[in-house]
């Protein structure tokens, strides 16, 4: 497949210790850089950024992000696609371009809540070498529209979960939006390609590498940015349920527990499923209902879905 390397000016003389790894498609990872370039002089060339443009085809946005590499003093290389490769096989073609012993997984729409964020992960490094650590999410810094409440609330309940909380269930609260893993364990478990389109292949890696590490978890999160409408949302949710029945059916132990299974195994026995699903999504999309009614509907939208696929 044709990629496009464009290095910053720091990038050959650079020797980094962590590697960050930030795919994106359609999105402008331009401010997260702009937020990651203030450690820079701190860092003194030990963090170095690779971005992955996952097909975009953005002439617009490869030339202000050229534009803008030129004048960074971190160290970044952009690689640019043609074609979209998919989440897992990028993550892992990012993985194989990196320098440094210890890769931290960014998404382009995560904003750090520390000035001190990526110096936070490198004493980590220095201190403790982990296998694989997650720093956590927040909404400090997300949008606050009404058009996002539904995302918001089930955000706030699934996903923002504190340090203590997350380190009870390690391998659960994984998602590659702020992961560090260390290189020797990701050459041992790598993404499974076979997870195209959106969701799951974080949660079954880490199914995959608890049985072997430790996960740890700390207290270095970053805001997730990219939240979504109800109608975006539940496109992201009729993409994932192949990925979650792949996943049911490679650890049927752990995802025979998950609430999302219980539910969607109940609902596979509901006569006239697909009305009710409709209904859920509906229930969902109606913005004169309360948030929470309308986050449970999309719970149980998205379990209906998956219902059809385990």
């Amino acid at each position: 497949m044709s990629a496009v390397l464009t290095l910053s000016p720091t990038w050959q003389a650079a020797e980094p210790r962590l590697s960050v790894l930030t795919p994106f498609l359609r999105d402008d990872p331009s401010e997260l850089l702009a937020m990651l370039e203030r450690e820079a002089v701190a860092l003194a060339g030990s963090v170095e950024i690779i971005l992955l443009d996952d097909g975009t085809g953005d002439a617009a946005l490869t030339a202000q992000l050229t534009q803008q590499l030129a004048s960074l003093t971190l160290p970044v290389c952009l690689i640019t696609l043609t074609v979209n490769e998919g989440r897992a096989i990028g993550r892992n073609r990012l993985a194989s371009a990196a320098r440094g012993g210890t890769l931290l997984f960014l998404d382009s729409d995560m904003r750090p809540d520390s000035d001190r964020f990526l110096r936070t992960w490198a004493d980590l490094i220095h201190s403790r070498d982990p296998a694989v650590a997650f720093g956590g999410f927040s909404l400090l810094q997300a949008p606050t529209d009404a058009n996002f409440a539904v995302h918001r609330a089930l955000a706030a309940a699934s996903e923002c979960v504190a340090h203590t909380e997350r380190a009870k269930q390690p391998e659960k609260y994984v998602y590659t939006s702020n992961l560090l893993v260390r290189c020797d364990v990701f050459e041992a478990e790598a993404f499974d390609p076979g997870f195209t389109g959106w969701g799951w292949e974080d949660v079954e890696w880490a199914m995959r590498v608890a049985r072997r590490f430790e996960v740890l978890h700390i207290d270095n999160p970053a805001t997730h940015m990219g939240l979504d409408t109800v109608q975006a949302l539940a496109g992201k949710y009729e993409q994932s349920a192949p990925n979650f029945a792949r996943m049911a059916q490679r650890h049927p132990e752990i995802v025979a527990a998950y609430p999302s299974h219980k539910v969607a195994r109940l609902l596979k026995r509901v006569p006239g499923l697909p009305v009710w699903r409709r209904m859920m999504r509906r229930g969902a999309e109606a913005a004169w209902l309360p948030v929470r009614a309308r986050a449970f509907s999309l719970r149980l939208y998205r379990a209906a879905l998956y219902a059809d696929a385990i």
